[in-house]
Parts: C-alpha cells; sequence; structure tokens
C-alpha cells in the first residue's frame, strides 16, 4: 500500500521514456534559467529589488532546482563527472538567491503572528518605534538622554501639571493582554531590525554572486546544457521510470520513518518538547520532516520529467497539497528559531523575551499544525490510490 502513496499510474502512450524524453527535459528547464537570467538583468536591481527582478530570482531558483533534481535522480544515464560538478553549484545559485525572500517572509510570518496574540491595533514593526527604542544599546539611550535634559528642565511645570490631572483622572484598567501587547511591540522592534538586517545583507550577497566567476561559469555550462545534453551511451534504450519509482521509494521510505501516529493528533505538544533550549542548533524533531519535504520535491519533479507536460497536471494536483504543508512545517520551523535567537539577545526587557517565548510557542504550535495538516494528506491519498 506505501509503495502506491501519491504516485499516479500516468506512464506515457507508446514507448517508455527514456533519456530522449530526460534530454528534452533538461533542455527546456535550461531554457528557463537563460530566460530568467536574461530578465533579471534587463529589469535591474536596486537597494531592494524590483519586482521585476524578485520574480526573475524566482523562476531562476526554480529552474536551477529542478535542472539539480534531474541530475539527481536519473545520474546514471549521464556523465557522472559532469553531474558532480553541477550539482553542487546549482544548488549554490537556488540557495543564494532564495535567502532574501526567505528573510522577508520570516518578517512577515513574525509580526502577523505578534499582531494576532497581541490583540494591537497595528502590526508590532510598525507600533513600535518607541518600543524599538527601548531596545536600542545603552551608549544610544544615553547619547538621547543628554540630548534632551535641556528640553526636560524646561518642561518641569508643564509635566507636574500633567501628573496632577493623571491624579485627578486615573486611566483605565490595562486589558490582560496589556504586557503581552507591550512586550510584542519591543518584541517587533527587535525581530525587525534583525531580519531586515539579515535580508539587507542577502540581497547584497545575491547580487555579489550574481556578478561573480563563479555564476557567469554556471550560466555558461547551463547554455550549453540548454543545446546539448551529456547522456551517457545507454541512455538512448534505457527507461526512466524505474530511476523515477527509486525517488519514490526514497520518499516513502522516509515517510514511514516520521511519528505519523502522533502527527495524527493535533496538538500534542511533540513539537514543544525542546522549547526554547540555549542551544541553537536546529530543532532535533525538525530534520527527518524537512528531509521528507525535499525527496518530496525529488519526486514530483522525477514525475514531471518522466511524464512530460501533458502528464504533469495530474501529479501536481495530487503532490501540492502534501508539498505546501511541509513548507509551512519548515517555514513555522525556521520563524520559530528566529524568535528563539531574538529571545537571547542581552539585556532585553522581561516584558520582551515574555512576548518573545509567546512567538516562539506559537510557532511550535504551527509546526505540529503542519505534520497534522501532512498527515491527514498523505493518508488520505494511500486510502485513494490503495
Amino acid at each position: 500500500m506505501a509503495q502506491q502513496h501519491l504516485d499516479p499510474t500516468n506512464p506515457l502512450a507508446g514507448s517508455a521514456p527514456t533519456g530522449d524524453a530526460l534530454a528534452g527535459y533538461l533542455r527546456a528547464q535550461a531554457t528557463e534559467f537563460l530566460r530568467a537570467l536574461r530578465l533579471h538583468r534587463e529589469t535591474g536591481s536596486g537597494a531592494n529589488g524590483s519586482e521585476g527582478s524578485a520574480e526573475a530570482a524566482r523562476a531562476l531558483r526554480r529552474s536551477a532546482r529542478r535542472i539539480s533534481a534531474g541530475l539527481h535522480t536519473f545520474q546514471p544515464l549521464l556523465d557522472s563527472d559532469w553531474c558532480e560538478s553541477m550539482r553542487p553549484e546549482l544548488a549554490w545559485v537556488s540557495g543564494t538567491l532564495a535567502m532574501e525572500h526567505a528573510y522577508t517572509a520570516r518578517l512577515e510570518r513574525l509580526l502577523t503572528a505578534l499582531h494576532r496574540l497581541s490583540g494591537s491595533t497595528a502590526l508590532p514593526g510598525q507600533a513600535g518605534g518607541a518600543a524599538g527604542r527601548a531596545e536600542a544599546p545603552a551608549g544610544a539611550r544615553a547619547d538621547a538622554a543628554a540630548g534632551g535634559r535641556a528640553a526636560a528642565a524646561a518642561s518641569v511645570p508643564q509635566r507636574a501639571a500633567a501628573r496632577d490631572a493623571g491624579l485627578r483622572n486615573p486611566p483605565a484598567a490595562a486589558p490582560e493582554r496589556g504586557n503581552l501587547t507591550v512586550g510584542a511591540a519591543k518584541a517587533g522592534a527587535l525581530l525587525d531590525r534583525q531580519l531586515t538586517l539579515a535580508r539587507t545583507r542577502a540581497h547584497s550577497t545575491a547580487l555579489q554572486a550574481l556578478g561573480s566567476s563563479r555564476f557567469h561559469a554556471v550560466a555558461d555550462k547551463v547554455a550549453v546544457l540548454a543545446s546539448e545534453v551529456p547522456l551517457s551511451r545507454a541512455a538512448g534504450s534505457t527507461d526512466l521510470r524505474p530511476l523515477a519509482d527509486a525517488a519514490r521509494g526514497r520518499l516513502t521510505d522516509a515517510v514511514s520513518a516520521l511519528p505519523l501516529v502522533t502527527a495524527g493528533s493535533p496538538y500534542n505538544a511533540a513539537a514543544l518538547v525542546h522549547g526554547l533550549s540555549p542551544d541553537t542548533v536546529p530543532h532535533p524533531q525538525d530534520a527527518p520532516w524537512h528531509q521528507v519535504r525535499l525527496l518530496l520535491r525529488l519526486h514530483r519533479y522525477a514525475r514531471e520529467a518522466v511524464n512530460g507536460p501533458q502528464g504533469n497536471a495530474v501529479v501536481d494536483l495530487r503532490l501540492l497539497s502534501a508539498g505546501r504543508a511541509l513548507n509551512r512545517h519548515r517555514d513555522a520551523s525556521e520563524a520559530a528559531a528566529a524568535a528563539a535567537q531574538a529571545a537571547r539577545t542581552p539585556r532585553i526587557a522581561p516584558a520582551t523575551a515574555y512576548a518573545l517565548g509567546v512567538l516562539h510557542a506559537d510557532q511550535r504550535h504551527e509546526v505540529e499544525a503542519a505534520r497534522f495538516a501532512f498527515q491527514q494528506c498523505w493518508q488520505k491519498e494511500t486510502v485513494r490510490t490503495s
């Protein structure tokens, strides 16, 4: 039953797909890579990159991932040395271009979660101007204080009158979420500073990478691939389907090792075991799920190569829900790690640390929700295909 999971029986009509079909697939992806590269150069890139430039970068990542996946899955049909030298370079291109988008999406996810948890009327990052200054370095606060002493001395009578008015008309009691709202504003400002800086650095790194001799060497190899695929001598008569089935088998084996019984119970706290550990290494429970996500992608790309454009629609519809759940898992896991890292910032206020701890727990619950969604999808497709 497990071997049929999420794998539609959709063989090509006529003869079995061979190395010629693989060559056509790789040439098409190489052409997409070159088209995206030309678009990126035409749209240019400012300090934060234009929308056209961002879309071109996404297209570059998509084609680089598919070429790399094809080289990985169907390596026995290709020149082995060429594959071994090409795959790390494509992974470098895809990983480098993905970082800026990842930091942008992570910041948006965390600020939205803080807004939801605190019940504030504005996003914490937007309402955290004054709060962010409270988390500024001590030197900056001292400079601001020194600059305002004269104005403060001149406004003593006004402040005394305001204090008397406040005593006569005390403010209403703070809501239950008051502490979290104050901490969320400061936490949002802190996360905004840290992740915006990381995104800016990632953008600069991507620009430097696209202008480097290393990237130009990769682009030259992809340009050659668009016209000439280094197939082995036996590739012309070798069926692609056994290699694609092997990719599916690796996926099903990895899924069978996941704790799907536990994941079948929503919010079972299995993802919260380690909590806000002082250890900065990735969460130990997440690695197998990340591996399944990568294997699912390899399986999907292998089916694309085997089925061709006509068969991709059915494959994608059956795999998209599982892939989306694992993408949510990855995003929530990395967001939780960012919240934990921010909570380790020295000398932050207790309210800020508390808000970051609540945010971390919230994102770890999102991790569990994604695991539950994947388990539901996986079991549903297993029953459907059995």
